[in-house]
């Protein structure tokens, strides 16, 4: 295994091991749940925007190290980001996954470990679960909890 994949895998052990901002947020002003029937993760993602800002995001659940990894690290990546540049950051992230566009002018800076995960389609609903359910929460998909199924 070469140093650079070992790394990768290392960062999201991690973050499954040790989740950041894996909490219930009472004082939430938006938030949604997702589920992906097939592995069969689930997560809540609670958000406290303020002046169009993301001020504090968190989320629970249940999931595999990539889904969890991937949700721990979305929360590190867009906390005081806006609203506009979180969704440019879901669409990169995305994109980067799913091989649409293989050149972004997104930065994702330790997102990039996730790239791999190109390799096995079914993990990619696994790695952008948490994604789409931020995007719900934000209002920028349809209303009800989020399932990989529908994506």
């Amino acid at each position: 295994m070469s140093d650079l994949k070992q790394l990768y895998q290392e960062i999201i052990l991690d973050h499954n091991r040790n989740p950041r901002n894996c909490y219930a947020m009472p004082e939430a002003s938006c938030s949604a749940d997702g589920h992906n029937p097939l592995c069969g993760d689930t997560v809540k993602v609670y958000l406290r925007i303020e002046d169009g800002i993301v001020r504090e995001i968190s989320f629970e659940g249940a999931g595999c190290a990539i889904c969890t990894a991937s949700t721990s690290m979305m929360t590190e990546s867009v906390k005081g980001k806006t609203v506009e540049e979180v969704i440019e950051l879901f669409e990169g992230f995305h994109h980067m996954l799913t091989g649409i566009a293989e050149e972004q002018d997104v930065e994702l800076g330790k997102l990039r470990v996730f790239e791999g995960v190109r390799e096995y389609p079914v993990r990619v609903k696994c790695a952008t679960l948490a994604w789409h359910t931020l995007r719900s929460a934000l209002g920028e998909e349809a209303d009800g909890p989020v399932s990989t199924e529908d994506s």
